[in-house]
């Protein structure tokens, strides 16, 4: 049955490390809640109670809007295949953009993805397990490459042009300070 921890064991880490999707929620005190499904081999752990992910480009900018009116957010792993398991990391986060200087420091740790936008930064302050049995069993087949592709083909003036038309602003009008 669930467990809650102080921070992420070493078995816990291991189960991290091979999952292929997270989903990551947020939400500020008014307006909507957003939960998000990530991939592309993105997800950092830094040390047992730090975790960081590279976000790519997407329709929306949510998590950064919300991050900073209220730091709260919850990463979400589930067992799809093996032995059934939930898990959730609770903490606080931050975003590091291009312009930022923490970006310089923590851009080599993940493998170069057009399109990369921010760096969330978290500090995790609960670990909870819970038992996962009603999640179903899905294989892995691969990931999605149209993403990349379009970012590619927009290159990085594209990309600029884009936050600028499409990122600025979370769904509900809040400000991402993804321009800086």
């Amino acid at each position: 049955m669930g467990k809650r921890l102080d921070l992420i064991t070493p078995e816990l880490t291991a189960f991290i490390e091979k999952q292929k999707i997270y989903f990551v929620a947020t939400a500020m005190s008014h307006g909507t809640v957003n939960l998000s499904p990530k991939g592309m081999d993105s997800f950092r752990i830094l040390t047992p109670n730090r975790v960081m992910w590279l976000n790519v480009t997407g329709s929306g900018n949510e998590t950064a809007a919300h991050l900073l009116e209220n730091e709260r957010i919850t990463i979400m792993f589930c067992a799809f295949d093996g032995k059934p398991l939930i898990l959730r990391l609770y903490g606080r986060g931050k975003a590091y953009h291009h312009y930022d200087p923490e970006w310089d420091t923590y851009f080599p740790l993940f493998q170069p993805l057009p399109g990369a936008r921010q760096i969330f930064d978290i500090a995790v302050e609960t670990v909870q397990t819970s038992c996962g049995m009603a999640v179903p069993f899905m294989d892995y087949n691969h990931e999605r490459e149209e993403l990349t592709r379009w970012a590619e083909k927009k290159g990085d003036e594209g990309i600029q042009r884009y936050w600028e038309e499409k990122n600025t602003r979370s769904f509900d009008g809040t400000e991402t300070r993804i321009l800086g």
